[in-house]
């Protein structure tokens, strides 16, 4: 027994070590990369997210092919009738953006003038510190238009490459499901991995479905409070509101940003630029403590420490796409550990044993 638990604390030190080293190592393999493995791990998400819809279809009589086809067209019309609804007023609004440029200007100048004397004090102190004031050069960089002329191949192919490979893992999902129950020697080790299986797709699949539907709530009554407001173009800031919630933290504190900017760019006074932005800051927390948790329940709750490391971690690797993506890859992790066996990483330090004796016995429960 003693030496069975040495050689079960040695494996489990070097899984700790292993997963140290691919934790660090991942990032730059993964960006370096990003051509193959964002569109692999992007189209692995949406195989998880629409294999449900498409065994739906398949249940009314329809060829798996021909289901597998219709769910991500579905996807793909949902998505460009998003984007469609926020960009199209946003380039009817592209002219605008000087005057309400030049009047946020204005704005803050009023403010800067309010707290002039911050800055005489400023300068008082450094003329009796003796600084001066040095020349800095500044070179130019590319333009906006130049870095996406650069950038849009590379995102046309990865999204070629997005859709063709969710396509064809969407296509394959039965044969997987059937090799995953035939094809291994042990039965229970078959129905441990189909229910690993069937419970990160059901979770993942029904967390975005219902986020979805929030969402869309939220995008709602934006959309209708900025046309109470007399914003222009409401059903864009609608349709922004809706997908920037989903990514959270960073996704609501864009939209005030934008609310804030807009607002004091086309209003008269600090105070009324601000009320669009401030209104939607008290929707999001009613919605982010109050309607969210209420709906998706204990399930569904995700550490926000949790959630802000997914965010940065692949949101550094793979930039906006990674932040999109890090939620469905983290509540993926999530139902695995649940399912597999959460590792003891407390009692490990003290000497226990990383994972229970449990997760290595595949018997059939």
């Amino acid at each position: 027994m003693a030496f069975a638990a040495q050689e079960l604390r040695l494996i489990s030190a070097l899984v700790v070590i292993l997963a140290l080293g691919l934790f660090l190592a991942l990032p730059f393999v993964l960006s370096i990369g990003s051509v193959v493995f964002l569109p692999l791990v992007a189209g692995l998400m949406l195989t998880i997210i629409l294999s449900p819809l498409a065994d739906k279809l398949a249940s009314w009589g329809i060829p798996n092919f021909i289901a597998s086809l219709l769910a991500l067209l579905m996807f793909f019309a949902i998505l460009a009738l998003a984007l469609t609804v926020v960009l199209t007023p946003a380039v009817s609004l592209y002219d605008e953006i000087p005057a309400m440029t030049r009047q946020v200007g204005e704005h803050f100048n009023e403010l800067q003038m309010s707290f002039a004397w911050i800055s005489d004090l400023n300068n008082q102190f450094a003329e009796l510190s003796g600084d001066e004031k040095q020349q800095q050069v500044v070179l130019a960089g590319p333009t906006m238009l130049e870095q996406l002329a650069f950038a849009t191949p590379t995102v046309v192919l990865e999204t070629l490459l997005t859709f063709l490979l969710a396509f064809f893992m969407i296509e394959a999902r039965v044969r997987l499901r059937r090799r995953l129950l035939l094809e291994r020697q042990e039965v229970g080790a078959s129905l441990k991995a189909a229910r690993a299986m069937r419970e990160v797709q059901d979770r993942v699949a029904a967390y975005i479905l219902t986020v979805g539907l929030i969402n869309t709530g939220i995008g709602v009554i934006v959309a209708l409070g900025a046309w109470a407001m007399g914003m222009d173009a409401p059903v864009m800031w609608g349709g922004l509101a809706a997908l920037l919630n989903f990514v959270p933290y960073l996704g609501p504190v864009m939209m005030v940003v934008l609310l804030g900017l807009f607002g004091l760019g086309s209003a008269d006074s600090v105070f009324v630029g601000l009320i669009p932005a401030a209104a939607y800051l008290g929707l999001h927390t009613v919605e982010a403590n109050v309607i969210t948790p209420s709906i998706l329940g204990a399930r569904f709750t995700m550490n926000p420490i949790a959630i802000l490391l997914a965010l940065s971690y692949f949101g550094w690797i793979w930039g906006v796409a990674g932040a999109l993506l890090s939620v469905p890859i983290l509540l993926t992790l999530t139902a695995l550990v649940d399912h597999l066996g959460k590792p003891n990483f407390i009692g490990f330090l003290f000497g226990e044993p990383l994972f229970a004796s449990g997760v290595l016995d595949f018997s059939e429960d």
